[in-house]
């Protein structure tokens, strides 16, 4: 017997899991997916090379333009397991409707499976030894965005500055925790840019403008701990990247601050019972791993809030 037909997957509630998104995550922000038909797979690291912008003009009977080989870094890695499934006791099936309550386990082992993912990626990108000198800040005293003489606009600029310098290219993406967003939202000297109106909130388009980064996301997330307390996944930290734009073509040779390798089709909802066949479990796997793979074309500002 095949290992699907071991596992009795749910076609129907596969499907389910893979178009389900809450709006809470957003580690695929700075972690798009690129698909593997392998779990062993070559991770590249990549280095100033796969950001350079060459000299590509020749003149007539001239010699071609040759690139000089950097080099990068790959290693070779197994993706991880990760699964989740959620118990129905017979007695519950009768009593509701059978195919809602399974659609209902269904996304509670999505979204925890999502969760999963989500503190994986914050905790790589939020961890300052990730990052050479250059490409990370602590904030304090007077330079944490609470003090009223803070300057957000020059901090983020010269994070700007300090990943172009890297890389040859300005990060096009944000992610701010809620606790950072909060205090930017209500900085004097950015509100001071709203038609002069003090009493007004800066909006996140209006953030936009005023940092010159498209993507601008906010991390909202909560997990509870191993005490049983509520925490934010995204402390008060900013993070600014380079990630590609690259839709469906993407793959593990275009150069990115970080990607998330997914098995292709890994997600899979099947169903199984233990002894006694009294209770029904709905299984969520998934197959992935998040790397960071070119450190250089991120920043991390720690500390906002001090």
């Amino acid at each position: 017997m095949g290992r699907l037909e071991q596992l009795r997957i749910n076609a129907y509630l596969s499907e389910v899991a893979r178009g389900y998104n809450n709006n809470a995550f957003i580690a695929q922000t700075l972690f798009p997916t690129i698909y593997s038909e392998k779990e062993k797979i070559d991770i590249f690291e990549f280095n100033k090379e796969a950001f350079n912008l060459y000299d590509t003009e020749r003149a007539i009977r001239a010699n071609s333009n040759v690139i000089a080989p950097e080099g990068f870094k790959k290693h070779t890695t197994t993706l991880t397991e990760h699964d989740l499934s959620y118990p129905i006791d017979y007695r519950e099936e009768q009593e509701a409707e059978k195919v809602k309550l399974q659609l209902h386990a269904t996304n509670v082992v999505t979204d925890g499976l999502q969760l999963k993912h989500e503190k994986q990626c914050a905790d790589l990108v939020q961890n300052p030894d990730n990052y050479a000198t250059e490409n990370k800040i602590l904030l304090s005293g007077t330079s944490c965005f609470t003090h009223a003489d803070s300057d957000p606009i020059k901090v983020i600029e010269d994070a700007k500055n300090a990943v172009s310098q890297k890389i040859a290219r300005d990060p096009n993406t944000m992610v701010l925790g809620q606790d950072a967003w909060q205090t930017l939202r209500q900085h004097k000297k950015l509100k001071e840019l709203i038609s002069n109106n003090l009493n007004k909130l800066v909006t996140l388009d209006l953030l936009k403008e005023i940092f010159e980064v498209e993507n601008i996301v906010i991390g909202k997330s909560i997990f509870a701990n191993a005490e049983g307390k509520f925490e934010r996944i995204w402390k008060d930290n900013i993070i600014l990247a380079y990630v590609p734009n690259l839709g469906a073509s993407r793959t593990e040779y275009d150069p990115s601050f970080a990607y998330t390798v997914r098995k292709k089709d890994a997600l899979q909802i099947d169903e199984y019972t233990k002894e006694g066949n009294k209770v029904k479990y709905i299984r969520a796997t998934d197959i992935y791993t998040p790397f960071l793979v070119g450190a250089e074309a991120g920043y991390l500002i720690s500390g906002t809030n001090g």
